[in-house]
């Protein structure tokens, strides 16, 4: 409509519309789009202001005109999908017949259905011989609907549908998309809102990287995305969106599934979800395609000569839209067509039933379809769909439209009944309060092979049992870092760093190795790899970098090795996923590395780690700059002392706290060959420091212990009667050899210095040792290997890391003898190390005092010897707590 209120020539404006409707009559909606962007850019470049707008009139974004032909049997395919949504229903109903602790949700897929209908009948391929395969992320809540469908293609069983969300023994079908419970069919977890989003917009980038660097061929292979509009405002949901545009991530698609309301409520009752992601999507650089009206709009839009139609969509918000539906015909000819005479004139003729008929754009197959596929061929953008919908649909009285829906996992003999009637399902009166499955005919069940077959096979699967393993080098590769480095000092970061360059450069694996880092790889020291390995970017380098003239100067190219993030852990971890499950979902095992400060990972991105371990990843996870007293001058946020309790909580997490360059070599040697020989699926977790001292050869025969845990790095040969066994790891395990060299030339006291690489393996061997125990209790019973290593120790045990008291304290029950515990309990704050240790008791001094006091009560040395032990070592006993300060 023109605004005439500032037009100071209407005729002029009259005409300049006219042009435009000639344009695109003649030659195209494309045509005027570019005609008047160049306008606009001219009006721009001479000094007029011009009002910006990210969003388009709340109609279809594709024109009736432009509705493709249908390439499927529309009738046999609305038949298929009635029962299928008849069955994703009766999954849930009848799993909460039996007890109501199941669970489950019946509203998400019954607004979906159509969309996820036509992408398993026209769209997602399978990877085949021909075919590399598409990636899906389907929405958690809709999985019934999902396990349905397979059901009908006869993949699962009626025994598995019977035991939704009943896993433990077996034979059940998990409560959402894991690939930990189900490897063979899901391919992504998603139901932690928000990482599914940003997961998936990272693994449609690295199946790009994956292409330019010649390791796959991509074709066309596409990543779609599944998610509620109510998701949408996690973080992570939109927080990578302006990466997948600079980009160009064309093989990406999100399909949001706009029904309005999120678990309780409206997303936005006082506006318009859609507009306000169009808003974003389109100014992040996305192709958007709304579909929010169906069919039976189009022939009212069409009569709409007044506008005030379109006027009243605009202006009816989503709190609205949502009670509409979740009324009647009569209610919507009320208070919606009623609002205005025009509108109301234009269902003068109808019944309530027809305007309760009118449908939303995501419950009509061939818009569906049509928006399907023009996402499918768009270029040079990712695409994103806004699909209206309506929760619940075809619930009635059990929920469609209503605030409860999300809960509703029962229905009564009249709601079924109802539902049955709607969808024509063949089930009797007689057993209709059951919720019986329903088995396709003949013909369905073909219909819905044969359309699979054309797409590849089956779909959702995960591919994994065809994994190519790797040729890994031997040990000896790493031959500089198994022998000692002399007076020269270096870090275990250093020490990695040398590593995963002997790995880049290996003939066989070396092309498979993705460094990963956050912004950090002069913090690192690996800077080197900008040049020889290259950061990439599908753009490759435009400018010349500041440092060009240096020999390890920026490089950024389209086929570089190095995925160089920026500050952006979480992005940085997702890049690390897409790798880490690159063996499962391009048929190509790459070994990710990701490093990053120790503080910014388990503690800010734990969901995702959690994420990977669902996911089967397989990689490795570097902490660097990692103790809670190592990073000295940063402070409190940036000091980590609890990174591995917190690795610890996930089941296939593998860590080590390394002290030496020769224990991170066997550290890494033996996850290549766990997860790329064996193919187990764990991932590993190193904490590296950035403290120089010098590392000594590898002791002979101590590789098997590093990996277990434990290995005693130093014997006594004659041990005297005051004897102490001295433990420690990462760069605490140097302050404990100090301290024995301070405890034999003050007092006389000899020690045995037991490197303790991993305690949360020591832990999970001794507790699975326990287990055992307690089940076969007649038995051969198991001895914990930590056991096995201190068997023969004499005096007592004193453990000193730089993390929490915890992280050592797991293994108090499996230690033989006195145990004592010390650790860095509290925030971290800036000082020298020498200060920190002091203040966090973790110090040479303090590791010798305790064994003094524990020497004490156990007899062998005097009182006095104690005192003077004490003043020695400046122990304070009136010292404030480190925790508490």
């Amino acid at each position: 409509m023109t605004d005439t209120k500032h037009d100071i020539d209407p005729v002029e404006s009259q005409e300049w519309q006219e042009a435009i409707e000639d344009v695109i009559a003649r030659d195209g909606a494309d045509r005027a789009h570019y005609l008047l962007d160049k306008a606009v850019q001219q009006a721009r470049a001479a000094g007029a202001t011009l009002p910006f707008s990210a969003t388009t009139p709340y109609q279809n974004t594709i024109p009736v005109d432009d509705q493709l032909e249908f390439p499927g049997d529309m009738d046999m395919e609305w038949r298929i999908r009635t029962i299928n949504r008849w069955n994703a229903m009766a999954t849930v109903v009848r799993r909460n017949k039996v007890s109501s602790e199941y669970g489950g949700h019946i509203a998400s897929f019954a607004s979906s259905a159509v969309m996820y209908d036509i992408g398993l009948n026209h769209f997602w391929r399978s990877k085949s011989a021909i075919h590399g395969g598409d990636l899906v992320f389907f929405q958690g809540h809709v999985i019934p609907g999902i396990y349905a469908r397979s059901f009908m293609e006869g993949r699962i069983s009626e025994e598995q549908l019977e035991n939704f969300r009943s896993e433990v023994d077996g034979s059940g079908l998990s409560s959402y998309p894991h690939p930990w419970l189900m490897p063979d069919y899901w391919q992504f977890p998603t139901v932690s809102m928000g990482l599914g989003p940003l997961m998936a917009i990272y693994q449609a980038r690295f199946m790009k990287y994956m292409h330019n660097r010649g390791l796959i061929d991509m074709a066309d292979r596409k990543v779609w995305v599944f998610l509620g509009d109510g998701e949408m405002d996690e973080p992570e949901s939109r927080g990578a969106i302006d990466l997948a545009a600079r980009e160009g991530l064309d093989n990406l698609i999100f399909v949001i599934n706009c029904n309005l309301q999120r678990l309780d409520g409206p997303v936005r009752g006082n506006s318009k979800i859609v507009q306000e992601l169009e808003g974003d999507f389109r100014g992040a650089g996305w192709n958007v395609i709304k579909l929010l009206w169906g069919k039976g709009w189009d022939d009212l839009l069409e009569k709409d000569v007044s506008g005030k139609l379109r006027q009243l969509m605009e202006e009816t918000v989503d709190g609205d839209y949502q009670t509409f539906k979740s009324k009647d015909g009569a209610y919507i000819r009320k208070h919606f067509f009623g609002k205005y005479p025009e509108t109301a004139a234009l269902v003068e003729d109808w019944t309530d039933d027809q305007i309760w008929a009118l449908r939303r754009g995501g419950h009509d197959p061939q818009k569906v379809y049509t928006a399907f596929k023009k996402a499918s061929d768009t270029k040079g953008q990712p695409s994103c769909l806004l699909v209206k919908t309506v929760k619940g649909h075809g619930m009635g009285s059990a929920g469609e439209g209503q605030n409860t829906t999300h809960q509703q996992k029962k229905m009564n003999e009249d709601q079924l009944r109802a539902f049955r009637d709607r969808f024509q399902i063949p089930v009797s009166d007689e057993d209709v309060a059951k919720a019986p499955f329903v088995s396709l005919n003949n013909a369905q069940k073909a219909y819905i092979l044969e359309r699979r077959k054309e797409l590849g096979g089956e779909f959702p699967k995960r591919e994994w049992r065809d994994t190519p393993k790797l040729e890994i080098p031997a040990l000896s590769k790493f031959d500089g870092q198994l022998k000692g480095t002399g007076d020269r000092e270096i870090s275990t970061t250093m020490a990695f760093v040398r590593i995963l360059t002997t790995l880049l450069r290996d003939k066989n694996i070396g092309k498979q190795v993705v460094p990963i880092v956050p912004d950090e790889s002069r913090t690192f020291g690996m800077e080197g790899l900008f040049r020889s390995a290259g950061i990439y970017n599908p753009m490759g380098q435009n400018y010349t970098p500041e440092d060009a003239d240096q020999m390890m100067f920026y490089k950024e190219s389209i086929d570089g090795q190095v995925l160089q993030e920026g500050i952006n852990e979480a992005g940085a971890m997702a890049d690390w996923i897409a790798a880490a499950t690159s063996y499962s979902n391009h048929g190509v095992p790459m070994i990710p590395f990701f490093i990053y400060y120790s503080m910014f990972g388990f503690q800010r991105i734990g969901d995702l780690a959690w994420a990977a371990g669902d996911s089967r990843a397989r990689g490795f996870m570097l902490g660097g700059t990692a103790g809670r007293t190592t990073l000295n001058g940063e402070g409190l946020q940036h000091e980590d002392g609890h990174s591995h309790i917190l690795a610890g909580t996930i089941p296939n997490c593998i860590t080590y706290d390394p002290t030496f360059s020769y224990e991170v070599a066997v550290i890494v040697h033996n996850g290549l060959k766990r997860m790329y020989v064996d193919q187990e699926d764990v991932y590993f977790y190193l904490t590296l420091m950035n403290e120089n001292y010098s590392h000594p050869d590898m002791p002979m025969g101590v590789e098997d212990d590093i990996v277990k845990g434990l290995y005693r790095f130093k014997k006594t040969a004659r041990p005297g009667k005051k004897h102490v066994n001295l433990m420690g790891s990462g760069t605490i395990l140097v302050q404990a050899i100090k301290a024995a060299e301070m405890l034999e030339d003050d007092f006389g006291v000899t020690s045995d210095i037991w490197s303790a690489t991993s305690f949360n393996e020591l832990a999970r061997d001794g507790q699975d040792a326990a287990r055992n125990n307690r089940l076969n209790p007649l038995g051969e019973p198991q001895v914990p290997f930590i056991t096995q290593q201190l068997e023969g120790a004499k005096g007592p045990i004193i453990a000193a890391t730089d993390y929490m008291k915890n992280y050592a304290e797991q293994v108090r029950a499996f230690v033989p003898g006195d145990y004592t515990v010390l650790g860095t309990d509290g925030f971290g704050r800036s000082d020298s190390r020498v200060n920190l240790r002091r203040f966090f008791e973790v110090d040479a001094n303090h590791i010798a005092a305790t064994a003094m006091v524990q020497l004490f009560k156990a007899g062998n040395i005097t009182e006095k010897v104690l005192k003077d032990a004490l003043a020695k070592y400046e122990i304070d006993g009136e010292k404030p707590n480190p925790r508490l300060v």
